[in-house]
């Protein structure tokens, strides 16, 4: 834990903070390397052990980056191991400190605000060892400590660096670069010798005017005049970064940013590949809309997520009779399109006896009864009509998944093309038999096909019963989403009475709302449905108090380690029952001694 850095604002792995030492630092943050050199800012390298100019004291409201041992890469491990802790021993001190730790390291000491990666400007070009090093650091450490990668940030991959988990960067590549008359861009760097014209108007490019002017320079004068400009793009993309994390667009930038160098989309690859980091990190619900555009989109979070609460949360009408596969639609939710309509059309009369999901790429399967919930009414992609390999066999992972756990009667697929070609594929492997409603050389939408969708349907609900309560059904099914399997049975009673309009439901029971929707097609709880929730999940414990509008992490006592930002929570203490929707996650608040841990809707004294 730390009483210097204070975490404000988070996406995924990325976060928004403060280092408040003598003046504060926004995070994330580019340093100013002539200040370090000069040992003149707020943070403070004491330098090397191996340097006779070693700092011995400085200004406790400064931080201290302690002696550290300048090491290559690949030093052998006994020399690496041999410096750890010993700074610490020579170093005792109240105020801020920092340890620089060597991507080999094993061991990693407690109880810093800052850690700095060792030897980071040879991490560039190695994707596995750069994110390797980053994930065993925030893996090893208090959720509410900075990182600091130097001499690595460049406007290329700045974002990657922030989305992987580092707070602090500094401007020594940049200049680096800037002496080897290197131009840099946020596409990547150029050597100015090739350049036609700038394509930049920041005040040095626009001054000297002409990359031949820049050329007939000095060549202190020319590598002065790009290491500036190299600072000023690396500013620009921090700024454009920061807005990102504030409006949770920052997945979509990186999909994009990560493109102009094949080590930047492998670092990309390779953290979706540790799920639990990313997952922890990751919010339940967003404003912003997700943007699926590339083939990494279907790795994020958001997907996988959803993909796997669908199977292990989600249980169909019981006895599960008939199911209707049907394709997804571009408006969202499905149920307002054009192409859904036709479909609740043709299946008026059917829909109480049969059960509904919706073939979609990147999600996989959406049960009628949470094509509100996020993602599956926020989410848009790029639409050819032609369905990539990555696609069919993701899409045919999830229904495969579904159709394996869940046995049905029957099973139509009303679907064409590459939704067709998925039913088809599954079909085989579960050794099921499916039937095809869409008439051959036609498309779902046509009359045809919607006759056919219905005078199959007719066939296999004869003697089905109806169900009783769609509506119940459906938020308990939310329930069970969000909460876990059984919970919208047990928060929801049989007796509960459903108000619903075109802006969301409330459920009363007993005389008491106890729950409604948000505008993320989640449940929102009372303090009555608190009292229905079961007692051991998403439960905050706090310290002997009675918040009043929010609870920070000091005075968290215990924390579901399941909940994510942005869940729906109960706030539990000797004094207090309240609910509210977290603002990190449960192992966070657990661990932090700064920052809002639950932004609180409602509480109670006991």
């Amino acid at each position: 834990m730390t009483r210097y850095f204070e975490v404000m604002q988070r996406d995924c792995a990325a976060r928004i903070g403060r280092l408040m030492l003598d003046l504060r630092i926004a995070t994330p943050a580019i340093l100013n390397s002539e200040l370090l050199r000069r040992r003149k800012g707020s943070i403070i390298d004491c330098g090397s052990v191996w340097d006779d100019h070693v700092i011995e004291s400085a200004d406790p409201d400064r931080l201290l980056i302690l002696p550290h041992r300048s090491l290559p890469l690949y030093a052998p491990q006994e020399l690496i191991d041999r410096s750890v802790n010993r700074s610490s021993e020579l170093f005792r001190r109240d105020g801020a400190t920092g340890e620089v730790i060597h991507p080999m390291q094993t061991d990693v000491p407690e109880g810093r605000d800052l850690y700095v990666i060792g030897a980071a400007a040879l991490l560039e070009n190695r994707a596995r060892l750069l994110t390797g090093t980053v994930l065993k650091l925030k893996n090893s450490t208090s959720p509410d400590t900075a990182m600091y990668a130097p001499a690595l940030a460049t406007p290329e991959n700045l974002a990657v660096l922030i989305y992987l988990g580092v707070d602090l960067v500094d401007d020594t590549a940049a200049i680096i670069k800037g002496y080897q008359d290197l131009y840099l861009t946020r596409e990547g760097e150029k050597s100015v010798d090739r350049l036609h014209e700038f394509p930049c108007a920041c005040e040095i490019c626009t001054k000297t005017g002409t990359p031949e002017r820049l050329l007939s320079l000095p060549a202190s004068d020319r590598a002065r005049l790009l290491a500036r400009h190299n600072i000023i793009k690396l500013d620009e993309e921090l700024r454009l970064v920061r807005e990102c994390i504030r409006d949770g667009s920052l997945r979509c930038y990186v999909e994009k940013q990560c493109r102009s160098r094949p080590y930047l989309t492998a670092v990309l690859r390779l953290l979706d590949q540790e799920h639990a980091y990313l997952e922890e990190r990751t919010p339940t619900v967003r404003k912003s809309v997700l943007i699926a555009n590339t083939a990494e989109s279907q790795n994020r979070v958001e997907v996988t997520r959803f993909a796997e609460r669908v199977i292990s949360r989600f249980a169909p009408p019981d006895p599960p009779g008939t199911i209707v596969i049907l394709p997804c639609s571009a408006r969202k939710p499905y149920s307002q399109s054009m192409s859904h309509a036709k479909f609740i059309e043709a299946l008026s009369g059917y829909r109480q006896q049969i059960h509904e999901i919706i073939l979609t790429s990147p999600l996989g399967v959406v049960p009628r009864e949470l094509e509100t919930v996020y993602p599956a009414a926020h989410y848009d992609i790029a639409v050819t009509g032609q369905w990539s390999l990555d696609e069919t066999a993701w899409v045919a992972s999830c229904l495969r998944a579904y159709l394996g756990k869940h046995t049905y009667r029957n099973i139509i697929a009303h679907v064409s093309g590459g939704f067709a070609e998925v039913c088809r594929t599954v079909e085989q492997d579960l050794g099921i038999e499916i039937t095809y409603s869409v008439i051959e050389g036609e498309g779902p939408m046509t009359g045809d096909s919607l006759a056919s969708l219905r005078e199959s349907v007719a066939e296999s609900v004869s003697l089905q019963p109806r169900s009783k309560k769609p509506a119940l059904r459906t938020v308990r099914a939310i329930a069970d989403y969000q909460f876990g399997q059984g919970v919208g049975v047990r928060l929801i009673p049989d007796h509960a009475q459903i108000k619903s309009s075109r802006s969301g439901f409330w459920v009363f029971a007993d005389g008491a709302r106890i729950a409604s929707s948000s505008g993320y097609g989640t449940i929102t709880l009372t303090l009555a449905g608190a009292a229905r929730m079961p007692p051991d999940i998403y439960r905050v414990r706090i310290d002997d108090f009675l918040p009043k509008g929010s609870v920070l992490a000091p005075g968290v006592v215990e924390a579901d380690p399941q909940i994510r930002q942005m869940d729906e929570v109960i706030v539990e203490g000797k004094m207090a029952l309240g609910v509210g929707r977290a603002r990190m996650s449960g192992r966070e608040m657990a661990g932090s001694s700064r920052g809002l841990a639950v932004d609180l809707r409602a509480v109670e004294g006991r």
